[in-house]
């Protein structure tokens, strides 16, 4: 029997004699062997309610509403698929006689699910009265979308008091809820008192730890793991780039590599990939593209798009441009990030070129997509260009600019000379501009000499961050373009005082797969003697160009 015998007739109780005799023939059958019952295979099928409804009808006609699997797996489509209808379900659930806990359970799934909270607890309620013992999946359903820390712990005593605290799922489903709502203590604790612990528990653990910026406590459970799995490599790996470790997470990865037993996963290689880009690890980064290769793995769109941004912030842009023209598939991000690539290599124009070309038969462009494209407007003959997109933002694409795009327009006009202008914008912004708002604007004027108003805004600077040595450097700067060495003691005194940290400028440069970052006047490079004197070398052979010129 098929649904589209079904579909042939419009009343979903009305039975035709031929269908008539089927069933009957089926009720016959189901009722000699429950080996392979021909309704359940029906509704493992069903795609909707209006077939559903159809199925249910027949079940009612034919007397087969009786057995109990039946019917609850009518209730679990209702209260649980995505296609389902939880009214429908309700009545259902109402007419069973005596539910069983798998009944429970899906009506407590379908409440929760939607979000209605206090129709899943009376559920539970109903369960303690009727003294129907409930399971682990009751309190996964439970846990899956509660998230207050109330709730929480209302659910892990049922959980405690109730026996089900050596169930693995439940344990690793506590420690996750706890550590999203950033209450580690407590996700640490319940994994702590569980006895029997799986990767999946201890996998759960570090990535509590990572999401809360706790990546020294993340690997120490991670060396403290008894064997490990591609999956708790890839949550370390994810939690390092979290957490802007990038060097740690591609450090681990070349770990991973030597451990022959361990082959990565997609998700782990775009995480190494992300700490790739981020440093300029180009090495690793190359091998990784050669390895997906290798071995064949699929260039999915996050995997392409990932291997775009990595070879743009790597300086290999027409790598990059290559693999973007080869996608047949391209979403909002992949666009975005070929954009940015574009601009910041200094292709400018292609940059705008490509977001003209996005416009007319691409995604429809986001917020990200104009970060991009008032970055590849960071020259002065596009000023006009980038003020144009930023009305164009709103107008066209509804997009309400945000303060990172604010930043990008008043850093375009304060370096090419506007700075009345972006003072300007700055007034008019709907929102109250930042540190980096006013630093760009503060860096404006010192290149272009509007001393007063520079001063002014540095002033404002260190008020609104005072613990930001960078602010106090721009106007200390200011004060040294002025002549003013007063200025520049009573700042440096001001920092001393307030125990302002100042955070040393590094650079880096990656050699046979190894990243090397060097600070000013750093001499802790193990080479660094031979380094100098390379330098000096080079600075001895520029200077006679330097007095030629």
């Amino acid at each position: 029997m098929h649904f589209g015998n079904f579909q042939k007739h419009s009343g979903a109780h009305v039975l035709p004699s031929v269908i008539s005799l089927s069933l009957v023939v089926m009720k016959s059958s189901f009722l000699k062997s429950n080996s392979d019952p021909p309704y359940l295979r029906l509704l493992q099928k069903c795609s909707g309610m209006r077939q559903l409804k159809q199925i249910h009808a027949h079940v009612i006609a034919v007397g087969l509403s009786r057995f109990t699997y039946i019917t609850s797996k009518v209730l679990s489509f209702c209260a649980v698929s995505e296609t389902g209808d939880l009214s429908y379900a309700e009545t259902v659930f109402n007419k069973i006689a005596a539910p069983n806990i798998f009944d429970f359970n899906s009506m407590i799934t379908g409440f929760f699910n939607r979000s209605d909270f206090q129709k899943g607890l009376s559920v539970y309620a109903r369960i303690r009265t009727l003294g129907v013992e409930p399971n682990a999946r009751t309190f996964t359903a439970m846990m899956t979308n509660i998230i207050d820390l109330s709730s929480i712990n209302q659910v892990h005593c049922q959980i405690m008091k109730l026996g089900h605290e050596s169930d693995l799922y439940v344990i690793s489903l506590l420690v996750t809820k706890y550590s999203t709502r950033g209450a580690m203590e407590l996700s640490r604790q319940v994994f702590d008192e569980s006895s029997d612990k799986n990767i999946v528990c201890w996998t759960s653990l570090i990535t509590g730890y990572c999401i809360n910026g706790l990546v020294g406590e993340a690997r120490r459970v991670f060396d403290a793991m008894p064997e490990r799995n591609v999956v708790s490599y890839s949550a370390m790996a994810s939690g390092y780039v979290w957490n802007d470790c990038f060097n740690e997470a591609i450090e681990l990865f070349r770990e991973l590599k030597s451990c022959a037993a361990v082959k990565p996963s997609i998700s782990l290689l775009m995480s190494v990939l992300d700490a790739c880009a981020a440093v300029g690890a180009f090495e690793e980064g190359n091998w990784i593209h050669s390895y997906i290769d290798e071995n064949g793995l699929d260039y999915d769109l996050k995997m392409s798009t990932a291997l775009i941004d990595f070879y743009a912030k790597c300086g290999c842009i027409k790598t990059a441009e290559e693999i973007f023209k080869k996608m047949l598939l391209k979403d909002v991000k992949t666009w975005s990030s070929m954009i940015l690539g574009l601009a910041i290599n200094g292709h400018n124009e292609m940059g705008l070129d490509l977001f003209h070309e996005m416009e007319k038969r691409g995604p429809r462009p986001n917020a990200i997509t104009f970060i991009g494209v008032f970055t590849a407007c960071n020259h002065k003959t596009l000023v006009n260009e980038a003020l144009w997109l930023l009305g164009r933002m709103s107008k066209v694409y509804g997009i309400f600019p945000l303060i990172e795009h604010y930043g990008c327009i008043v850093d375009l006009l304060a370096r090419t000379g506007l700075v009345d202008e972006a003072k300007i914008l700055i007034n008019t912004m709907p929102m109250e501009p930042d540190g980096a708002i006013w630093g760009s604007l503060l860096n404006g004027c010192l290149i272009h000499g509007h001393i007063k108003l520079g001063e002014r805004v540095g002033k404002l600077l260190i008020q609104l961050e005072p613990q930001h040595s960078g602010r106090y450097v721009l106007l200390a700067n200011m004060y040294a373009t002025m002549g003013s060495w007063e200025g520049v003691m009573r700042l440096r005194k001001m920092m001393k005082e307030r125990g302002v940290v100042t955070v040393p400028a590094w650079s880096f440069i990656e050699i046979n797969g190894v990243v090397h970052k060097f600070l000013v006047d750093d001499k802790c490079h193990p080479q660094w003697r031979y380094i100098y004197g390379v330098l000096n070398q080079l600075g001895r052979e520029v200077d006679p160009f330097n007095v030629m010129n």
